[in-house]
């Protein structure tokens, strides 16, 4: 069962909530807060990002750098730079754009859309590598080479790139085998309770220095605007708390750890946006982070009736 978690304050008057679940654990892995249903399957969507990343480094994948090793975990905004990471990452494994198997779409960012809209209709306009899962495609193509697995059909639940992750994913969260579903950029997606994605994220945070979970989380903290975007969640996120590693998924989830292993992950079952920072700068509180105007300014967003403030959207009081 669902509960409210983020609510919209108009004048004074509660306008609508969002419900959902969420964990947070303490370092030994126990749960510190445990409200909703925590321990059925949802699917995380990009959450699993990471530790679909995590399934390369074990199979012989090499990024030329952090940043590399950040837009393999990405859902990035098809900035330039995100853009030219890619395009790296192709031409160091002789690929093209056309490789890539997931979805043509625009750029996230509002510039950046504006800039590849300029005097093209939006069919010309999208490319596969303007995707925000486009860094994820590029390095399971770089994987598939490293292991002479075909680079054809890597979406398939039968190929032995997505063999590897199912068993990875099994690996770090102990979830038990359950149906797949298909994620937006055509990937299969796995799905796993919010208590043990919370679990996997705090195994990425704590692993020792050097090992492949660690060097994703590393990696991450590093470039928290690699795996989003300006202004991106993620990046406002982590910018503003240091050692954090954490990720957002499509459809309202959201995951991430501290250094020490304290741990949270949540999902909004409406899938709202509004609701994300909120609730993550709410979570984060309660963690005990130090707090910052950054954090109080993501944890009550105005609401606007024409030029004034006349209410907030934060966490439901008593919540946490």
């Amino acid at each position: 069962m669902s509960v409210d978690l983020v609510e919209v304050v108009r004048s004074g008057f509660r306008e609508c909530v969002h419900r959902g679940s969420l964990v947070i654990l303490r370092p030994d892995g126990d749960p510190l807060v445990e409200v909703g249903a925590v321990h059925g399957p949802i699917f995380p969507r990009s959450t699993n990002k990471p530790l679909q990343a995590l399934t390369l480094l074990r199979n012989g994948f090499e990024p030329l750098d952090q940043a590399e090793l950040a837009v393999a975990t990405a859902s990035h905004f098809g900035e330039a730079d995100h853009v030219e990471l890619v395009q790296r990452l192709l031409d160091r494994f002789g690929f093209t754009e056309d490789d890539l198997e997931c979805p043509p779409d625009l750029p996230f960012e509002e510039q950046a859309r504006a800039q590849a809209l300029a005097g093209r209709t939006r069919s010309k306009a999208t490319r596969r590598i303007f995707m925000n899962c486009s860094g994820k495609h590029a390095a399971m193509l770089a994987t598939c080479k490293i292991n002479d697995w075909p680079t054809r059909g890597y979406l398939d639940i039968g190929h032995p790139l997505q063999q590897a992750v199912l068993a990875t994913i099994a690996d770090v969260t102990g979830e038990p085998e359950t149906d797949l579903g298909i994620d937006g950029c055509g990937l299969p997606i796995v799905p796993v309770s919010l208590v043990n994605l919370a679990r996997a994220y705090a195994t990425l945070a704590t692993s020792p220095e050097g090992s492949p979970e660690r060097r994703i989380a590393d990696a991450i903290r590093a470039h928290p605007r690699v795996i989003s975007g300006t202004d991106g969640p993620d990046f406002r996120v982590m910018s503003a708390t240091p050692g954090l590693v954490c990720k957002i998924g499509a459809d309202g989830v959201h995951a991430g750890a501290l250094p020490d292993g304290t741990a949270f992950a949540y999902k909004i079952d409406d899938g709202a946006d509004r609701a994300r920072l909120p609730l993550t700068s709410a979570i984060l509180q309660h963690m005990g982070i130090e707090w910052t105007p950054e954090h109080a300014e993501m944890a009550a967003p105005a609401v606007l009736g024409g030029d004034a403030r006349v209410g907030i959207i934060r966490a439901v009081p008593g919540l946490l």
